[in-house]
């Protein structure tokens, strides 16, 4: 990055350094557009996309398209604090859809569906599922397209972990089974490349984008010109999909580690998520455990989850909590879950 940042100041330093267009950097979205054709089968032209300052305000963007007072989101069940926390920014409700380990139960969706008309959005996370680790099965996406084109809802699909698959075949995009322009694929380099820089997109239908672009004028005028070029320049001189693979490579081995941790140390009455890629596994544990009381005591030997409950926009679930086994050695993971483990028997004891 060193090299690249120097490059970029040495070639087109100037323009680098200045105002640039909403849009975004040409060059980067042609990049972006060939990058997520080839891996999740979608047929997205470069003028579709617009560049933002990460893939949280691509959602914080969408609340404002979209949604006015007392408008409804509809969202798997438990989904992203994240974007529960910029819907709700602009007075949604929200529906939670039920989910099992391939994606939203679709009877209960067109239910939902038939029963509501203030539905205006919805937001779905289908590969390795941020807090579950979940992946929806290529059923369940053709399915849920087939739903989601007979009610004309707009649907905003977050995939900022696609790319990390640790096994079995990547599967389409809900977006690459997309015929009326409905579906609306978020995105980012947080999980791939760099979260500091910044640097995330939106891919959709042209109605959908002229809207966005006008929202950006209003936010910030345009993401940050060096970053993009930055990440531009990267991708032209390196090889960012064998970055990928090594990045694939250790969070694999972490994920190994934590599961088989899991498996060794964990009563069996405490289920829990096998990802097959992602950042995270969900832990559900009996239902009279607390995740809250179970975290503060766990605080106190150094390691630390997140509690569930913050990812049900409008139920009271306390019995689970959310894993990310991404940043942390095998050594420490193995230590972590150890412990945790131990607090969890004392107090069943």
């Amino acid at each position: 990055m060193k090299k690249v940042a120097v490059k970029v100041l040495e070639e087109s330093g100037s323009q680098a350094l200045q105002y640039s267009t909403t849009e975004g950097f040409e060059p980067l979205r042609k990049q972006i557009a060939k990058k997520i054709n080839a891996k999740f089968k979608t047929n997205v032209d470069y003028s579709n996309i617009l560049i933002t300052s990460g893939s949280q305000q691509a959602l914080d963007f969408s609340g404002k398209l979209f949604l006015d007072d007392d408008d409804v989101v509809l969202c798997e069940s438990p989904t992203y604090l994240a974007a529960i926390s910029a819907f709700r920014a602009y007075r949604a409700k929200f529906i939670e859809v039920p989910t099992d380990e391939n994606g939203m139960l679709i009877n209960e969706l067109e239910r939902i569906l038939q029963q509501n008309k203030s539905v205006k959005l919805v937001y779905v996370i289908p590969d390795f599922q941020n807090p579950t680790g979940r992946t929806w099965s290529l059923e369940r996406r053709q399915q849920f397209i087939e739903i989601i084109n007979k009610y004309d809802v707009p649907v905003i699909e977050d995939n900022p972990y696609g790319e990390l698959r640790f096994e079995g075949e990547m599967l389409p995009a809900i977006k690459s089974l997309d015929k009326k322009g409905l579906v609306i694929f978020v995105s980012t380099f947080s999980k791939t490349f760099c979260p500091g820089l910044r640097i995330g997109w939106i891919a959709a239908d042209a109605k959908f984008i002229e809207k966005y672009v006008l929202i950006k004028q209003g936010a910030d005028l345009h993401t940050s010109s060096i970053s993009q070029r930055e990440i531009s320049k990267y991708m032209e001189l390196y090889d960012f999909d064998s970055d990928i693979e090594k990045i694939i490579t250790v969070y694999r081995r972490r994920r190994d580690t934590i599961v088989d941790a899991m498996e060794k140390y964990f009563p069996s009455d405490i289920k829990f998520t096998r990802p097959q890629g992602g950042l995270f596994t969900w832990v559900e544990l009996p239902i009279n455990m607390k995740a809250k009381e179970l975290l503060n005591r766990c605080l106190k030997q150094n390691v630390a989850f997140v509690p569930g409950d913050s990812f049900f926009p409008n139920k009271v679930i306390e019995n689970t909590f959310r894993l990310n086994y991404s940043n942390m050695s095998e050594e420490k993971i193995h230590e972590g879950i150890k412990r945790i483990s131990k607090i969890i028997n004392e107090g069943q004891q």
